[in-house]
C-alpha cells in the first residue's frame, strides 16, 4: 500500500482506496504508508474492503522504541510477517557498525518468531555496496554480510532494486532460497533519460523467469510496490496495469 500513501491518510480515505484496490483484483496488502489509525481499526477497513494484511512494513524506530506495540499491532492485524523497510544507511559508517546492526535485527527476529511473527529485512540499493574491496576486486556487499551474520531473520528482496544494485535479481532469489516467504516485484524503465519505476511489465526486468525462481525457492506471496508513477501520475493506472500483467502470467 505504500504506493498509495497519497491516498490514506484519513480513515474515510483509506476505505475508499482498500475498495479501489479490491477491484483492482487485489486481494491482499502489505500495511505500509497509512495515516495514524489503530491497527484494530485498520483491520475492520480491511475487512470492510474484502482484502486481507499479509504483512507490515514498520520502521526500525518503532522496534527500537516499543517493540511489544509492534507485536500487538501486527496481533491485532492478524498478520504474521513484518518487515524493517528502510535504514539510513549514513548511521552506518563503518563494517562494525553494520555489523553491531545485524546482531540487533537478528534480535528482533529471534524474539518475535517466539511470538509467531516471522520479521523481514526489505533492501533498497545501498546494501550492495561492497565492503573489503583490495586493488579493485573482491569484497562483500552489506546484503550478503547481513544474511551471513543471521539466520532467523527472513529476506524480503525488493528485485527492482536488486537490479538498481546491479544484480540479477533471480541470482539474489537463489540466495535468499528457503528463508524468503515473501518478495517485492518492482519494475524499472527510462523516462526523460532518467531511471523511473514502470508498472511491472512495462520496464525492463525478466518477470517470467524470476516468478519461475521464485516459486522454486519457495516464495509464497508476491507484493507489488511501485514508489512513484511517472509514466502516468496516477498509482492507480500502474497498479492496475501490474495486476493485469500478473494475471497473464498466472498469478
Amino acid at each position: 500500500m505504500f504506493g498509495f500513501r497519497d491516498f490514506i491518510k484519513e480513515p474515510e480515505d483509506m476505505l475508499k482506496t482498500l475498495k479501489r484496490v479490491k477491484k483492482m483484483g487485489y486481494d491482499y496488502i502489505q500495511v505500509s504508508g497509512f495515516g495514524h489509525i489503530d491497527m484494530a481499526d485498520l483491520k475492520a477497513l480491511c475487512d470492510n474492503a474484502g482484502v486481507t494484511p499479509i504483512g507490515a512494513h514498520i520502521a526500525l524506530a518503532s522496534f527500537r522504541e516499543n517493540e511489544k506495540k509492534v507485536i500487538d499491532d501486527c496481533k491485532k492485524l492478524g498478520i504474521t510477517y513484518v518487515a524493517i523497510p528502510w535504514l539510513n544507511s549514513q548511521d552506518m559508517k563503518t563494517l562494525a557498525d553494520w555489523k553491531k546492526l545485524f546482531k540487533e535485527i537478528e534480535g528482533y527476529a529471534n524474539r518475535f518468531i517466539e511470538k509467531g511473527i516471522h520479521v523481514q529485512y526489505h533492501n533498497h540499493d545501498f546494501e550492495f555496496e561492497k565492503f573489503g574491496i583490495k586493488s579493485g576486486k573482491g569484497g562483500k556487499t552489506v546484503l550478503e554480510m547481513l544474511y551471513e551474520n543471521t539466520s532467523t531473520l527472513q529476506a524480503e528482496l525488493d528485485l527492482g532494486w536488486c537490479a538498481r544494485g546491479g544484480y540479477n535479481p533471480i541470482h539474489w532469489v537463489e540466495k535468499v532460497a528457503k528463508r524468503m516467504d515473501q518478495v517485492h516485484f518492482k519494475d524499472w524503465g527510462i523516462l526523460g533519460k532518467k531511471p523511473e519505476f514502470r508498472a511491472l511489465g512495462e520496464g525492463s526486468i525478466d518477470w517470467p523467469n524470476i516468478i519461475k525462481a521464485c516459486k522454486k525457492t519457495g516464495v509464497k506471496d508476491f507484493i507489488v510496490e511501485q514508489d512513484s508513477w511517472a509514466a502516468t501520475g496516477d498509482p492507480f493506472i500502474e497498479y492496475k496495469i501490474s495486476r493485469e500483467y500478473l494475471a497473464g502470467l498466472g498469478l
